[in-house]
């Protein structure tokens, strides 16, 4: 028997990969690989490994989750060393839970290696702690995609009341219920919200506003998935980065002003 690794690829930023995930897209003999892993990683496989995509977007699924787990099983069934690449962190809405139940129901042998998610690593590219001492000692992840005809069992009375920061994932089609319901439910409608498209990547950007005008921000920006969404407090640290960067700039700026004259 051969052995399958659910690895975590990351959040976008290939450098950001760990170096277990590494080895194992390098000794693969099979890829299973995602929508959002950065294809630089890919170019770390053997010469004759395969490569098979696995892709998901939010509409459109290349191949179904019981085709994936099928797949899994099976190369890992030849003796093959089955590398399962997923985005992020595999345990993090990224379903290799099922993946591994999948394989432990045919008892073949598996690891799991843990991936930096982007729930964590997109604000901090984006100048957003998730926790920070003054402005927030608590955060949720959260997922914001609603099966199509299924109302969601979010509990966003808790949400807004009991946490800090929410980090949303797959949010950005439902960002008008999500504000709605975190409104209704006591959060404030100033309270700052933070969203990152394509996070930790050359294509990164960022838009702010709070829950009452990011819907028209995102709408006018043309922000679309895969972005995360970021609500909270700690939002506002970002303009505070900014301030004092612009402050710096101004006092080198005199600096160089007050040497130049000494100099003339």
């Amino acid at each position: 028997m051969g052995k399958a690794y659910i690895v975590g690829a990351g959040p976008g930023d290939p450098d950001l990969i760990t170096l277990k995930a590494l080895k194992c897209i390098q000794q693969a003999d099979v890829i299973l690989y995602d929508r959002l892993v950065n294809p630089e990683l890919l170019k770390n496989a053997k010469a004759d490994c395969q490569h098979i995509y696995c892709g998901k977007q939010p509409t459109v699924h290349t191949m179904k989750q019981e085709t994936i787990n099928h797949l899994l099983v099976k190369y890992t069934k030849q003796g093959k060393m089955v590398v399962r690449l997923k985005g992020g962190d595999p345990f993090v809405f990224g379903r290799g839970a099922e993946e591994v139940e999948a394989l432990v129901r045919n008892g073949l042998s598996y690891d799991v290696v843990p991936g930096i998610t982007a729930g964590v690593a997109a604000p901090a590219y984006a100048g957003i702690p998730i926790t920070h001492r003054e402005l927030g000692s608590s955060f949720a992840i959260v997922t914001g995609h609603r099966q199509k005809g299924k109302s969601t069992d979010i509990n966003w009375k808790g949400l807004a009341t009991a946490v800090d920061t929410l980090v949303i994932y797959m949010g950005i089609s439902n960002l008008a219920y999500i504000c709605q319901e975190l409104i209704s439910n006591g959060k404030h409608p100033d309270t700052p919200v933070g969203i990152i498209q394509q996070g930790t990547t050359n294509e990164q950007r960022t838009v702010s506003g709070t829950l009452s005008t990011i819907v028209t921000i995102v709408e006018k920006e043309g922000v679309s998935n895969p972005a995360m969404i970021v609500i909270g407090e700690v939002v506002r640290f970002r303009e505070k980065l900014r301030e004092l960067q612009l402050l710096n700039i101004g006092r080198n700026h005199s600096i160089l002003k007050e040497v130049y004259a000494e100099v003339k």
